[in-house]
């Protein structure tokens, strides 16, 4: 857990001023003026414990902390801040909401706020403070966060994945450019197989990228898990067309996904093991700042996912939404610093720190320089808008965001991937454990 002073602040000046950052003083003093101004006041010592997502672009995190630091030398608010995995965020989530202590705010994936709608905070004011000041709020976004007219967090930002490939293996394989349709992709994953540069991509419990690409496929393919009713819809000839297709993709993957979590494929790509995988900004980012990687950065290339049978992008995004919980002692300093995160002279410069790694979830910044600052960077501008929310075509909802966190979709591919259960059975274990959901 970090305990955030303005020594902090003025110390991690040296960092972020390679971002082009407000840094030191000058961020305290912005920090300061924007506290006198706000609609929210914090509580006299107000104390919050904030828990994220655990990093994985340093110069984020260097951002991150500077604005924490700049929150609390300007509102008296003392911060401490701890990070988690992907995988233990939403259980950590779930313990301080159901023993109603240990958090006041938790920065975590996919509709997080959608596990407590009657343990949060509404944030509509947050919402429209933002949503009027910065030209509105992506749909994927706002539908991640909302119940009805409720707002139950802000969608803070997205992390956009996307193919990550390495060209000289894609020329090798006889492809000049990246395929855009499934058909093309799955020959393309044999092709990088027979010349022993293999793809992979996880079937383990990996909430980020597991559950990314494994939706892509079976949305791809026009299969749901529930229709716009909410009527289960798993167990369909569609759904079987994307297990099949699932599997043929499998028998072409680096040995091991099958117990992949979300750090498995950037390990193995940065190890040069891996030659194509789906994941956000990190791994580029890792090359680019290790001197010894400067070939695999050159060879280093992003592209859009591939359209599937449907016609039409079908993209699971990562969704970052932050919660304030509603047993939070101090409400006003959690919507103050929630609304502070995202304000142009914070969130602009720290989109910059995360060096594509975060996407706005607000339309004014679709024109920030970091998407000009490297073309590579360029594709994941777009994973707000491409990504459709992580119900599909069902209700956004507590409902669909368990099914999201037990990772049912996840299960069902591996389980006929791996052998463990035939199609009908793995459609069926889904449809199971959908239906106890949706009761």
């Amino acid at each position: 857990m970090q305990d955030f002073t303005r020594r902090t602040l003025l110390q991690g000046g040296t960092a972020l001023a390679a971002t082009g950052m407000l840094t030191g003083p000058a961020l305290f003093e912005f920090a300061k003026a924007w506290a006198q101004s706000a609609p929210w006041k914090a509580e006299p010592g107000a104390k919050l414990t904030v828990m994220r997502w655990k990093r994985f672009v340093p110069a984020e995190d260097d951002a991150f902390n500077a604005m924490v630091a700049a929150f609390k030398a300007a509102t008296g608010t003392e911060m401490n801040v701890f990070s988690e995995s992907f995988e233990d965020v939403q259980p950590k989530a779930s313990v301080a909401a159901n023993t109603g202590s240990g958090l006041d705010l938790a920065w975590g994936l996919h509709t997080l706020p959608q596990l407590f709608p009657t343990k949060v905070l509404k944030m509509n004011d947050v919402a429209d403070y933002l949503g009027k000041k910065y030209g509105g709020w992506t749909d994927a976004a706002a539908k991640t966060c909302k119940l009805g007219n409720d707002w139950l967090g802000i969608p803070v930002a997205t992390n956009g994945g996307y193919m990550t490939y390495r060209k000289s293996a894609l020329d090798k394989a006889g492809f000049k450019e990246f395929p855009k349709d499934f058909p093309g992709f799955l020959e393309m994953c044999k092709a990088l197989k027979a010349n022993n540069t293999p793809a992979g991509f996880a079937l383990g419990h990996a909430s980020g990228d597991g559950n990314s690409w494994l939706h892509w496929v079976l949305w791809g393919h026009g299969a749901y898990t529930v229709d716009q009713n909410d009527k289960i819809i798993i167990n369909s000839p569609e759904t079987a067309k994307a297990l099949e297709y699932c599997k043929a993709l499998y028998e072409s993957f680096i040995p091991g996904t099958a117990s992949w979590n979300d750090s498995s494929n950037n390990k193995a790509f940065l190890a040069g093991e891996l030659y194509c995988t789906a994941n956000g900004i990190s791994i580029y980012v890792a090359a680019k700042t290790d001197p010894s990687k400067k070939e695999l950065t050159a060879d280093t290339y992003h592209a859009l996912w591939p359209v599937g049978p449907v016609g039409k992008p079908t993209e699971l995004q990562l969704a970052l939404p932050i919660l304030a919980f509603n047993f939070t002692k101090y409400p006003n300093a959690a919507k103050a610093f929630v609304a502070f995160m995202l304000e142009k002279e914070n969130y602009e410069k720290w989109l910059d720190g995360a060096q594509g790694y975060l996407t706005q979830t607000l339309n004014a910044y679709e024109s920030a320089p970091i998407w000009t600052a490297d073309p590579k960077n360029a594709v994941f501008s777009q994973a707000s808008k491409r990504t459709l929310p992580a119900s599909g075509i069902g209700t956004v909802g507590e409902k669909a965001a368990t099914a999201i966190a037990d990772f049912i979709v996840v299960d069902m591919f591996a389980n006929y991937c791996t052998g463990a259960k035939d199609a009908k059975g793995a459609m069926a274990e889904a449809e199971r454990q959908l239906k106890r959901i949706y009761r």
